[in-house]
């Protein structure tokens, strides 16, 4: 049985990367391939209970040290009870986030940096990375923007604030820059077209995604 692939849809708030990771997967499925699809923080019944805590419990005060671990805890479990035995059944992985959300978010958005998170990731994923990360890129006064049409805004996340934001941009920017498993993908116009880009991209590195038995 072939070893399956793992995708991470990553992105600022507003980026559009729930909707394309969704569109994904239905491109996926229409080729043939077994897909699993899950979000992070979340994917499990305890990681659904940090992203609760995480996300939404904004009457708690969630230093941001405790912030990272506890996100750390729900991949460890997301990694070890969905992804791990998908990957090794044939089936595909699409995730809605990954570990690159958490250099963006708490390295460089809480300012935490980088060197301490690695490690600490290594450790809850077990080493496990994915075979692509396709990292949805918009000004973040447009993704401010989309967040209030949508009436978003309210998590603990979407609610930091435009400089907040802006940090976390430029954090995904840099570190698509420097995996040769990543793609900085627009996220600028019609959800349409931003899902060409991303087939594109996919079917460019993985050409069983096309559906054409790899020709």
């Amino acid at each position: 049985m072939p070893h399956g692939r793992f995708i991470a849809v990553e992105g600022a708030e507003g980026t559009g990367k729930t909707t394309q990771a969704g569109r994904l997967r239905a491109f996926l499925r229409a080729a043939g391939l077994q897909v699993v699809g899950a979000r992070e923080p979340g994917g499990t019944r305890v990681g659904e209970r940090i992203r609760q805590l995480v996300l939404h419990d904004n009457d708690l005060a969630v230093p941001r040290e405790t912030e990272l671990l506890l996100i750390l805890a729900a991949r460890s479990a997301f990694v070890r009870s969905v992804v791990e035995p998908a990957l090794a059944g044939g089936s595909w992985v699409v995730s809605d986030r990954f570990d690159m959300s958490t250099l963006a978010y708490q390295g460089y958005g809480r300012g935490i940096g980088v060197e301490p998170i690695v490690p600490l990731n290594a450790y809850a994923t077990s080493g496990l990375v994915p075979d692509l990360y396709i990292v949805l890129d918009l000004p973040v006064t447009e993704g401010m923007a989309r967040q209030r049409r949508q009436g978003k805004g309210g998590d603990r996340f979407e609610s930091a604030g435009a400089s907040f934001h802006q940090r976390v941009r430029e954090g995904y920017v840099e570190l698509a820059a420097t995996l040769a498993n990543a793609v900085l993908v627009s996220g600028c116009g019609s959800p349409d077209e931003v899902e060409s880009r991303i087939r594109r991209e996919v079917v460019s590195r993985f050409p069983e995604a096309s559906g054409s038995c790899g020709g």
